[in-house]
C-alpha cells in the first residue's frame, strides 16, 4: 500500500514505549532480493529456513520462496484466482503459510480473505484453501497478520492512521460461511506488518520507520524503536534472535535488527504459562 502523506500518531498504550524507544542497534544487510518479479515485497515469513514474500496490491495469486543465504527465488507458488490486495504472510509451521488478501485502502470490503498456501523449494500450482473474514464494526483496512506460534491462532491487526485495532479470528476456521473476527487489543498508527516473537509471549509489529513490542496476550505496549531507513518499510519477520525487516522496490535489501534485550523478557514466561501452553497445544484450545 502506498505511504499516506500525513504524521504518525501512535495509539496511547504505545505512548510511553515510542518516547523512550532508542534506535536499532547492531542493524546488518541479510540479502536482497535477486528475483525481477519481487517488485514491491509487502509480506514476509520464514518457513523451513526460507524467506517468504509477496507483492502488493496488483500482482496474480502468487508468492516466493527465497534462499536468504543468496537472496535467490528457488520457488514459486501460485494459484488461479487473482487475489485483491495481499498485504501480509504469517507461518502455519507446516511447510505452508497464510496469505492475507486484507488491503482495503477504501474501507469498502463487505469482507477479506485468507488463503493456505504451500511453500518450499521448486514452482508449483497451488488450489488453496480460502477462509472468508467479517469485521465486526465495518470494513477496515489491514496490513499485518500473525500466526501464534503454539496455537497458530490468527490475528488481523489495522492500520490506522491514529491507531490500529487486533481482531482475532475465531480458533477454529470455517470455510464454507463467514468467519467472524474479534477485538481483542490495541495497536499503534500506521502497522505495515507484524511478527509473534518464538515463544509466543510479544508480538512486534513494525510502521515505515519503527518497531513496537507488545505483550501478549494483553497486547499492551512494551516498548519500541526505530528502525533503520527503508524507502517503504512494509515487512518484518522472526529470524532466530533478529528481525528481517522488507521494503517495496526492486532488488530491495532485507535487513536484520537484533531484538532487543526487553523482547527476549516479554517472551519468556512463568512455569504456569508454560504449562498452559503445553495443554492448549495438546488439546487444541485457543489461546
Amino acid at each position: 500500500m502506498r505511504r499516506l502523506a500525513v504524521g504518525v500518531v501512535v495509539a496511547a498504550p504505545f505512548l510511553l514505549g515510542a518516547a523512550a524507544g532508542d534506535t536499532a542497534v547492531g542493524s546488518h544487510p541479510a540479502f536482497r532480493f535477486t528475483d525481477p518479479e519481487i517488485v514491491e515485497s509487502s509480506g514476509l515469513a520464514v518457513s523451513a529456513g526460507l524467506v517468504v514474500t509477496s507483492n502488493d496490491s496488483g500482482d496474480s495469486g502468487r508468492v516466493f520462496a527465497v534462499d536468504p543465504a543468496t537472496g535467490a527465488t528457488v520457488g514459486v507458488t501460485s494459484w488461479a484466482d487473482d487475489p485483491v490486495d495481499v498485504e501480509a504472510l504469517a507461518p502455519t509451521g507446516d511447510g505452508q503459510v497464510w496469505v492475507a488478501d486484507t488491503g482495503d485502502n477504501r474501507h469498502e470490503r463487505d469482507s477479506v480473505q485468507l488463503l493456505r498456501v504451500p511453500v518450499g523449494r521448486g514452482d508449483r500450482v497451488a488450489s488453496p484453501q480460502a477462509f472468508e473474514l467479517v469485521y465486526p464494526d465495518g470494513p477496515r483496512d489491514a496490513e499485518a497478520l500473525v500466526s501464534h506460534p503454539v496455537t497458530g491462532r490468527l490475528y488481523v491487526i489495522t492500520k490506522g492512521v491514529f491507531g490500529g485495532t487486533v481482531y482475532a479470528a475465531p480458533a477454529r476456521l470455517s470455510a464454507d460461511r463467514p468467519n467472524l473476527l474479534e477485538e481483542v487489543g490495541d495497536a499503534p498508527g500506521i502497522v505495515t506488518d507484524a511478527t509473534f516473537l518464538p515463544g509466543g509471549g510479544g508480538v512486534v509489529m513494525r510502521t515505515y520507520s519503527r518497531a513496537h513490542l507488545a505483550s501478549f496476550p494483553s497486547w499492551q505496549g512494551v516498548s519500541s524503536w526505530d528502525l533503520p531507513p527503508q524507502d517503504q518499510g512494509e515487512g518484518v519477520a522472526v529470524s532466530g534472535r533478529d528481525l528481517l525487516v522488507s521494503t517495496e522496490g526492486a532488488r530491495s535489501r532485507v535487513l536484520a535488527v537484533p531484538l532487543p534485550p526487553e523482547a527476549g523478557a516479554t517472551d519468556l514466561r512463568s512455569p504456569a504459562w508454560t504449562a498452559l501452553r503445553w495443554l492448549a497445544t495438546a488439546r487444541g484450545l485457543p489461546l
